[in-house]
């Protein structure tokens, strides 16, 4: 439906053709399983090999460190919980914030009821952690503290390196883990830069298919496997590779860093362009995330709206063609409000009117037009029909 204005891409990205193009060998001629010693195994082997050598040089670290998953979701759990099993000795403390997706809470909540003690940092208003506040926090048995680099729903932009240096100075042995989902293709996410010791990653948020994630672990990391049946991945993951999905994420990862400034630069003078047309036009708006568009996602635009529900506004806005969403792509259905707004304190009411606007690749100067005309009247017409507005 070519008339349709996509503003979703925080949820996923529609997979670049050069993207696809790199897949398809490997559906055709290099389907063989990677695991056997024939021909037809060994082409696939080589393209996950390579896929794997790829990855590693992009992010400036040893193939062996690289382990391809699923998606973000497993990336995130096989940190978490491997991490954890092989460290049991060093302490069950786990430190992270309460604004973590939920592919990270989730799991912290499973490990919590396992007999672990968690501790969640709160954030500000715009959605920060302090690194003094962490490094507070820390204690002689904190084995891991998991803090996502860009926020999903608002966007927010962590101070990660400063964060994994104030734990390395005060706990040199605590490992420190980042889902740095969001921030690939935006920020620096070479791990020596950061200073992390695990990375969890995604290809569908930079234009790469669904169903294949990595998880960086470094170099003599402990990490007990979650996924039992197999051999691969150094005995850390059991399963067939898909290698296609790992061919695609490599090229995704490097189109994504080659690409950074100049798509950044695009979606952040979109995104800006938009919010000074509608503080201008609606009434009643509040932006959620950090008020310095610096510190946060160049594509993200938070918005609350007084007087009227987000559900209403997202089902108004994609009869008009305009598909956007409330948050977190992973709560669908769920009738609270956001947790992430929750804890940076935005009044449950006001939460419950939240809309994020995500721009991407294909947008452009006429979709900005046409969503400031647009939901203003969207907002007018919900508010004169609610009897609290």
């Amino acid at each position: 439906m070519p008339d349709r204005i996509y503003l979703d891409h925080a949820a996923t990205t529609p997979v670049d053709p050069r993207v696809l193009a790199a897949m398809i060998p490997y559906y055709q001629n290099a389907w063989g399983n990677p695991s056997g010693i024939y021909m037809e195994a060994q082409r696939a082997r080589r393209g996950l090999d390579e896929a794997r050598e790829q990855v590693a040089g992009l992010l400036e670290c040893l193939p062996a460190e690289i382990i391809f998953t699923s998606g973000g979701t497993e990336s995130d759990n096989l940190a978490l919980r491997g991490a954890l099993a092989s460290r049991s000795e060093l302490g069950r403390h786990v430190i992270s914030t309460p604004i973590e997706h939920h592919a990270v809470l989730h799991t912290l909540e499973a490990i919590k009821r396992a007999g672990c003690d968690v501790t969640l940092i709160p954030v500000d208003s715009e959605g920060f952690v302090e690194p003094a506040a962490v490094q507070a926090a820390l204690r002689e048995d904190t084995a891991l503290v998991t803090i996502m680099a860009a926020n999903n729903e608002v966007g927010t932009l962590q101070p990660i390196a400063e964060i994994a240096r104030a734990v390395k100075e005060r706990n040199p042995h605590t490992l420190v883990h980042t889902d740095a989902v969001q921030a690939a293709g935006v920020l620096d996410i070479r791990p020596d830069i950061l200073g992390v010791d695990l990375i969890s990653l995604t290809a569908h948020k930079i234009y790469g298919p669904k169903g294949i994630g990595l998880l960086y672990v470094r170099r003599r990391t402990e990490l007990e496997p979650q996924i039992l049946g197999g051999s691969q991945e150094r005995e850390r993951r059991a399963g067939t590779e898909n290698v296609a999905g790992a061919v695609a994420f490599a090229t995704a990862l490097e189109l994504a860093i080659r690409e950074r400034e100049q798509h950044s630069d695009h979606v952040r003078r979109l995104r800006d362009n938009l919010w000074l047309d509608l503080r201008e036009r609606i009434d009643g708006l509040h932006l959620n995330g950090p008020v310095d568009f610096d510190r946060r996602l160049p594509n993200n635009l938070s918005l609350c709206f007084s007087g009227v529900e987000g559900e209403s506004i997202l089902l108004q806005l994609d009869m008009a063609g305009i598909a956007a969403s409330s948050g977190s792509a992973c709560s669908t259905g769920s009738t609270e409000p956001s947790h992430v707004l929750t804890a940076m304190g935005v009044d449950s009411d006001l939460a419950h009117a939240a809309v994020r606007l995500s721009f991407g690749a294909e947008n452009d100067d006429s979709h900005v037009d046409r969503v400031a005309a647009e939901l203003p009247q969207v907002i007018d017409r919900l508010r004169s029909l609610s009897p609290v507005a």
